[in-house]
């Protein structure tokens, strides 16, 4: 169990979960995010989330090297890694 401890610790610290966090399940010694029904899928340019999605509640400044923003949408977030997306999890 301390490993999944050590997951959770890890998840808020990077933002992946806590008040508007998504919604993570304990598997074992891992932890699965649950991901939303429609949303941006890996790869996706941020032009096509535009088109697709519409324009977002907030869009988050770029963190890190590679810089990767976050853009929030009702019932999810999505992670971008220079503009494409790497990730969306569900929220709220």
């Amino acid at each position: 169990m301390r490993i999944a401890t050590c997951l959770i610790a890890a998840a808020v610290a990077t933002g992946l979960a806590g008040p508007a966090g998504a919604e993570m399940i304990v598997v074992g010694s891992h932890i699965e995010v649950k991901k939303p029904a429609a949303a941006p899928t890996r790869g996706m340019t941020m032009r096509e989330v535009l088109r697709r999605f519409g324009v977002p509640q907030a869009k988050l400044p770029p963190v890190g090297k590679p810089p990767i923003t976050r853009w929030r949408y009702p019932g999810f977030t999505v992670y971008f890694e220079y503009h494409y997306v790497i990730d969306s999890v569900a929220t709220g």
